[in-house]
């Protein structure tokens, strides 16, 4: 018998108010933590989220990777949730099974994240810094734990071939031997030319393209192969992977069309309240996800001053 989550979770967690986000400053947007049932307008508290969310057979919790205080929601989510099996992103799915057996000699959810750094490598993975994380992973612990992530080599290869023909069998079943229609494709690669700051050349966008849906196929096969341990299921993943038109959801979809799968993105306010407003409405409505919660922008350096020079 799995442990149960309620006992394992560190006392944070344990300890947290019934809105997440209630002891942080004072909003500084109108949105700044509501929570939006996308379809109907309807606004939620936590509670009511979770219990929505716990309808699912599997349940995409979206992040943008730095926000400490997303993870936070996601851990809190989590530890309500109590899911029989966690997908993440940022686990490569090599780890899978060395992850399965640190977790049987851990004693406790503490001790396991804590030498979860060292046997992930994290220092060297290129995610933001460890204690963002730690949270969600330490409410993980008990679950099955499937690891997610890409290798390099089949990324480079969906640039080059394509994403069916890096996936390999199932790839018709999983959609990806079929183009994006038309204005989907346009989206993405608009989505891919702003997210690398206008820096890639026009011909590699497409390429770009195909590693992103590889991603997301590959994202839906890892919560599948989670949801193998119970409902609910659990992928930790980006925003942008967890959309619900052309990201995890609708290859899901396709690949398991008996599962009920639900979607949260977590979309920051602030500077984007224009952008928002003109995708979605002033209210969210329309935004591609099943819910949506909005907090304050984490503080970062400018992204784009990578490309620069």
């Amino acid at each position: 018998m799995r442990p149960n989550r309620s006992t394992l979770v560190c006392l944070w967690v344990l300890a947290a108010p019934a809105f997440p986000g209630a002891e942080e400053p004072p909003p500084a947007h109108p949105l700044d933590g509501v929570i939006l049932d996308v379809a109907s307008g309807e606004r939620l508290n936590a509670p009511a989220l979770a219990a929505r969310l716990a309808e699912a057979d599997v349940v995409v919790l979206g992040e943008v990777h730095d926000n400490a205080g997303q993870h936070r929601r996601q851990a809190w989510l989590m530890a309500r949730l109590d899911p029989a099996g966690v997908a993440f992103e940022m686990v490569p799915a090599e780890r899978t099974e060395p992850l399965a057996a640190l977790a049987e000699e851990a004693r406790d959810a503490a001790a396991w994240a804590a030498a979860l750094p060292e046997a992930l490598d994290w220092a060297e993975s290129g995610w933001p810094d460890w204690t963002l994380y730690r949270p969600v992973f330490e409410a993980a612990y008990g679950a099955r734990l499937v690891g997610a992530g890409v290798a390099r080599d089949a990324l480079s290869a969906a640039v080059r071939d394509g994403a069916a023909a890096a996936f390999g069998a199932g790839a018709e079943r999983a959609g990806l031997a079929e183009p994006l229609p038309g204005p989907a494709q346009a989206e993405a690669v608009e989505e891919m030319r702003v997210s690398h700051c206008d820096a890639l050349p026009e011909e590699m966008l497409p390429g770009m393209v195909e590693a992103q849906r590889l991603r997301d196929a590959r994202f839906a096969a890892a919560a599948l192969a989670a949801l193998e341990a119970g409902a609910p299921a659990v992928l930790i993943t980006g925003n942008g992977h967890a959309r619900t038109d052309r990201g995890v959801p609708a290859y899901l979809a396709r690949m398991a069309p008996e599962a009920r799968v639900l979607a949260l993105g977590q979309i920051e306010v602030g500077e984007d309240a224009a952008a928002l407003a003109d995708d979605a409405g002033p209210d969210g409505r329309g935004l591609p996800y099943d819910f949506v919660w909005f907090s304050r922008p984490a503080e970062r350096e400018d992204p784009c001053a990578a490309f620069a020079g």
